[in-house]
């Protein structure tokens, strides 16, 4: 765990990778950390310098009890990749992280590559939905909202024929600060770029999860529309797609990501 500091906000980053190789940053989805992307931290290492980090409100970052905004989750990967010097990345986000994929194309392009871009969304209502989330993590915890997340994150098939990277994933989900949880579902709520991402000039890659109830594969085909000359791509999986469908999240975002 390395923690840097971020105009005095502190932030738990990773580096994995050759020092000289093409820098890959991964942004993580809501209720988890830089560590839902292991697997592919595995298969991409030899060929990217990986720059991972707990998002704001996650992990061992900083959680402010207060509602945060995709702007300032943008914000804060710019200044993570200020903080290293790095000018330009790859991106690939998951979800929350995918939404402030977009932000940065539209917002900083020049500071990005190759954009992936996975069961996400550009927009995400009804509000009430967002509120009774919040409202839910501030009286119960994290512990109320563990069993419905992981029901959204993956099919029962994974479940089953899977039951420890479940279970290491449900504790993830209950780790995560309820405030900074409830602070990022602000920032979701209040987030609409379904009209700003047709400006996105990026090469990107849309990804979805066939059986995704949180950003169903409608979501990602209105995002691929939205962006020229993107590509979409649908895995048997359901949210979170880079552990579900494993091995071939690695294989194809991981081509695009090389070009």
């Amino acid at each position: 765990m390395t923690i840097i500091d971020i105009a005095g906000e502190p932030f738990n980053v990773r580096m994995d990778g050759p020092e000289n190789a093409p820098v890959l940053m991964l942004s993580n989805s809501l209720s988890s950390n830089m560590s839902m992307w292991d697997a592919q931290v595995r298969a991409w290492q030899s060929h990217f310098r990986i720059l991972r980090y707990d998002s704001r409100g996650h992990g061992a970052s900083v959680a402010p009890d207060r509602p945060y905004s995709i702007e300032e989750l943008g914000r804060d990967a710019l200044a993570i990749l200020d903080h290293f010097g790095i000018a330009k990345a790859h991106w690939c986000g998951v979800s929350k992280g995918g939404m402030v994929g977009m932000w940065l194309m539209t917002h900083a392009p020049e500071r990005l590559g190759r954009v992936v871009l996975a069961n996400t969304a550009a927009h995400m209502g009804p509000p009430d939905l967002w509120n009774g989330r919040i409202r839910t993590a501030r009286h119960g915890g994290m512990a109320a909202l563990a069993d419905a997340t992981v029901e959204r994150w993956f099919t029962a098939g994974f479940r089953g024929r899977a039951p420890e990277t479940t279970a290491a994933m449900r504790e993830m989900i209950l780790t995560t600060p309820a405030h900074g949880y409830a602070g990022c579902c602000a920032a979701i709520r209040d987030m609409d770029q379904r009209w700003t991402i047709r400006a996105a000039e990026n090469p990107v890659l849309v990804v979805v999860g066939a059986h995704d109830p949180a950003t169903p594969p409608a979501a990602g085909r209105q995002i691929h529309e939205a962006i020229a000359g993107s590509s979409l791509v649908a895995l048997d999986a359901a949210h979170i797609s880079n552990v579900e469908a494993e091995a071939e999240f690695s294989r194809l975002a991981g081509d695009f990501l090389r070009g």
